[in-house]
């Protein structure tokens, strides 16, 4: 039985690569591949290619759809005789390795780590994920197969996919810290980030016979601590807005919002006002408390009595008297 099944593998005819896989990319033909005979014919189908290799190198890439003769020092019939008694192996070893040269389309990559760098804007740290989609093809299948492929009989759009996840992180934490967008601008200048990204990592990719034909950014998030730093920007923006659309100035309306608190919680008021930043006017405030409380029945006193001595002296009426005098025990 072992000797047909020799006879049979060096009489084979037709060698193709049938029905490859979705997640396929490259394969070396394994059926006993490495005796084929000047009789084989090689059948490249739609979308494929084919490295022969002879005797450890490469001699020939075949990207043209058809059938194609394979030449080699083998002769059939007589090298299954004589190689009987040394089981069938032939001195001259062929290869032959199949790979797809249609477009893989719609690949997913996504940021392994946070990228972190310094909003130039703002001025703290930022630390952003992204993530997308890619297309790519097999542009050199020479330099692939010396390179990437080696002595591998197989590789996948998986194995691909890993080392281009491996790779994105540092080329977009270079451009974002180069290209000087605040976390602000990041979504509106998408476009323009995975275009720029796409040519840095083509030019990389090239080298190792690959082509990637579409990089894009779908979308990127913020960790916690950076959403919080946002979060308070977003804040403190609105807060501006506001105060603008009001007419006062932003520090004015700080003071509003703490005088506010003072009225709900005068324990509270005073934490707020002292991180808002007012806390001069509050402690100079406070050190007066004191004199205040003193001086303030004084001054209304010889107000009211000043009230009373223009009232009897006519020089203003009774109902400008009770006004003004309703004016001033308001300030008790």
């Amino acid at each position: 039985m072992g000797i047909l099944d020799g006879i049979k593998r060096q009489l084979r005819s037709v060698i193709q690569w049938d029905n490859p896989g979705a997640d396929e990319l490259f394969y070396r033909y394994s059926d006993n591949g490495d005796e084929i005979k000047n009789a084989s014919k090689l059948i490249v189908g739609p979308g494929q290619g084919c490295i022969f290799v002879y005797e450890g190198k490469v001699v020939s890439l075949i990207e043209e759809e058809g059938m194609t003769s394979l030449l080699t020092d083998n002769i059939p019939f007589w090298t299954t005789v004589t190689k009987f008694m040394q089981a069938f192996e032939s001195e001259h070893k062929v290869g032959l390795y199949f790979y797809k040269r249609t477009r893989i389309l719609d690949q997913k990559w996504g940021t392994t780590s946070p990228i972190k760098y310094d909003d130039p804007k703002y001025k703290f740290p930022v630390s952003l994920v992204a993530y997308g989609n890619y297309s790519f093809k097999i542009q050199d299948a020479k330099s692939f197969f010396v390179n990437v492929m080696g002595e591998k009989d197989f590789y996948r759009v998986s194995d691909f996919r890993q080392m281009m996840i491996a790779r994105v992180n540092q080329p977009i934490a270079d451009y974002l810290a180069t290209a000087q967008f605040s976390y602000a601008q990041v979504d509106s200048q998408r476009e323009e980030i995975s275009s720029a990204l796409g040519e840095k990592l083509e030019a990389d990719f090239l080298k190792l016979g690959f082509a990637l034909t579409d990089f894009r950014i779908e979308g990127t998030d913020f960790d916690e601590a950076t959403q919080t730093r946002i979060n308070t920007i977003a804040d403190i923006a609105a807060q501006k807005y506001g105060a603008d659309a009001a007419g006062v100035s932003f520090s004015e309306l700080q003071r509003l919002e703490a005088m506010k608190d003072a009225a709900n919680n005068q324990v509270g008021a005073a934490g707020f006002m002292m991180g808002m930043g007012v806390a001069g006017g509050l402690a100079g405030s406070m050190m007066g408390q004191e004199s205040a409380k003193t001086e303030a029945p004084k001054n209304l006193k010889e107000r009211l009595s000043q009230l009373k001595e223009l009232f009897d002296g006519d020089l203003i009426s009774e109902e400008e008297y009770s006004t003004k005098k309703t004016s001033i025990l308001k300030d008790l």
